[in-house]
């Protein structure tokens, strides 16, 4: 018998894969003119063990807020990434492709689209919030895999993996329930901090996390498909 292992870079392992039946010459040896030609493949569960780079979600402005009704733009990276691995002493090539984004907003709206979307000004991929409050923006990403023996051919991967990013914390504000109050503290209540005297308009004031400042479920929130 003859175990078969992948090799794996990163944890500097090798994880076992099975055996194969070899036959034995009759000095008790193996005859390598008599062995079986040697299949390498890659399956899925290997792919998943791979060290994958993780899609970075960006989501809104930088500044973590934006209005109730604007836009929000959406979009992630989306290189192929290509890995390097060893099964048996020879060097196989593992392609991991990303091949369709799910973002989830928060408040149960929901778009699944194989467009990777791109920053401000495009509005391919974008979204609005309906209420207040602080939501979380998670990215999943499927990926697809292809694998290449010693420089062969690429040969697909059978299955697919998803990919979880780290989730984007984005507070929708609603400036027009934030007018002026003279009897009220304009800190909190006019939307907007700072001293009036400011050449420079200031940003509007965002309260801590907390449960009553999570943002409500939109009763209208449908899944959508771009």
């Amino acid at each position: 018998m003859q175990q078969i292992s992948l090799y794996d870079p990163v944890e500097d392992r090798k994880t076992p894969q099975g055996y194969r039946c070899v036959p034995v010459g009759e000095a008790g040896s193996i005859d390598p003119a008599s062995l079986p030609p040697l299949v390498i493949t890659v399956t899925i569960e290997d792919l998943k063990r791979m060290p994958i780079h993780t899609p970075i979600a960006h989501a809104g402005p930088e500044r973590g807020w934006l209005p109730v009704n604007m836009v929000n733009v959406l979009y992630t990276n989306a290189d192929t990434q290509e890995l390097e691995t060893e099964i048996l002493g020879t060097p196989v090539r593992i392609r991991a492709t990303p091949v369709e984004f799910h973002w989830d907003l928060g408040d149960g709206n929901t778009i699944a689209t194989t467009d990777p979307g791109k920053p401000f000004p495009s509005e391919r991929i974008s979204s609005e919030y309906r209420f207040e409050g602080w939501y979380d923006i998670i990215l999943t990403t499927t990926f697809t895999g292809q694998f290449s023996v010693d420089g062969g051919e690429w040969q697909d991967i059978e299955g697919s993996i998803e990919i979880e990013s780290d989730p984007v914390e984005l507070f929708a504000k609603s400036l027009e329930s934030r007018l002026v109050n003279g009897s009220e503290d304009e800190d909190e209540d006019s939307g907007y901090g700072g001293d009036d005297n400011d050449e420079d308009e200031e940003e509007p004031w965002i309260p801590e996390r907390t449960p009553d400042t999570e943002g409500p479920i939109d009763p209208k929130a449908r899944h959508r498909r771009i």
